[in-house]
């Protein structure tokens, strides 16, 4: 199946800007994640759009990709040169499976990359933590010691392919005799026997296990985002060096802050008499609650920033701003002497009473105090 345009992909114009592609891309991550998205296709679709923003991102790959596509410039049947057929070898591979150059099959080989997701309470995504976590991956077997074969005894080089892996087959073509090669069907293309397997891991020198991992949590952290934790994949082979653990991060959505990268949205609820006489009142942040000045006559819906209250940057390039629009809140339970002023003011101004709303909103307000004051 066809790969679909990353610009599509991301829903993005190839004009994009760096801030555009992340935008969409963070939009599109926290809708196919698949800790939240339950879906049978999301985890195809979330790997899609993380492809997509891995490309576009980098201004070398998105200059690749502007050019070539998914097409790789660097593949094809190569050209013969010298009076040689070495072009036609690898049109000869590909009709007859032949591989390429010989490999050393017991040459040293790195392990495979394992991926964790983990999921993050809002607070902890902001302030970063260290916490262990449980990967289930492949060890070398204790027993045996990697080698696969029962204590006591050792791997012989296979009879069949003399310990090359790999076997010459000669075949003839349109073209001619040609030499192909192929896996040694009698060791899988190890270049050893094991005639006395190990108990415990029947022969193939690798048993899966829990494995605990201390990781450290940068503050900043967003969905979508994730860190390397070097030599914690799976083990190399013949003594190669061990693959990469890259932890990805989903951030559970929080009742009363919004996030959008580095800044903080909230929604700040005042009276009637506080927008129209003007006050100072306290606001939660992120780092505790600080003082606001609502000037006189703040109409409902206005917009107020707080520098340098927002998210930390994971990289360290300093922190968000927290954005505070205000809301003005009808009471809900009025005087008799409250009423009768109030439409006193209704007439002066040639205005109806507000109508009442619900208190639900304030107490989202004072959770988020509690939380974070």
């Amino acid at each position: 199946m066809a790969k679909r345009d990353f610009y599509d992909v991301l829903g993005v114009d190839k004009n994009a800007d760096e801030q555009e592609i992340k935008k969409a891309y963070r939009k599109l991550a926290r809708k196919y994640h698949p800790d939240v998205n339950k879906e049978e296709n999301a985890e195809d679709k979330f790997k899609e759009v993380k492809d997509a923003y891995d490309t576009l991102s980098d201004s070398n790959k998105r200059a690749h990709y502007d050019q070539f596509g998914h097409a790789d410039p660097n593949q094809g049947f190569g050209g013969a040169g010298g009076g040689d057929f070495g072009g036609f070898s690898d049109i000869f591979d590909m009709f007859f499976g032949g591989g390429g150059r010989r490999q050393d099959p017991n040459a040293p080989r790195q392990g495979s990359d394992l991926q964790y997701t983990m999921t993050l309470e809002f607070k902890e995504a902001i302030f970063g933590k260290e916490t262990d976590i449980e990967i289930p991956r492949e060890e070398d077997c204790n027993t045996c010691g990697g080698s696969g074969a029962k204590p006591g005894t050792s791997p012989e080089t296979c009879t069949q392919c003399g310990g090359a892996g790999q076997l010459n087959v000669e075949q003839n073509t349109p073209f001619g005799r040609v030499v192909n090669r192929r896996v040694c069907d009698k060791c899988d293309g190890t270049g050893q026997q094991i005639k006395d397997k190990c108990n415990t891991c029947g022969g193939r020198g690798k048993v899966k296990k829990r494995k605990k991992i201390h990781i450290r949590i940068p503050a900043g952290v967003d969905t979508g985002q994730q860190i390397r934790v070097a030599g914690q994949g799976e083990p190399g082979t013949n003594g190669g060096p061990a693959g990469d653990l890259y932890v990805v991060f989903n951030v559970k959505e929080h009742e009363f802050f919004q996030r959008d990268g580095d800044d903080i949205f909230c929604e700040m609820p005042i009276t009637f008499v506080q927008s129209a006489l003007g006050d100072e009142i306290e606001v939660p942040t992120l780092e505790g609650k600080v003082k606001l000045k609502v000037p006189a006559g703040t109409q409902t819906g206005t917009h107020f920033r707080l520098r340098g209250k927002g998210a930390p940057n994971v990289r360290g390039a300093g922190q968000g701003d927290q954005h505070i629009q205000v809301k003005i809140i009808t009471p809900k339970k009025l005087s008799d002497r409250q009423r009768e002023l109030l439409r006193e003011f209704s007439e002066e101004s040639g205005s109806q009473a507000p109508d009442e709303q619900s208190e639900n909103f304030f107490a989202k307000v004072k959770r988020a105090f509690k939380n974070f004051g």
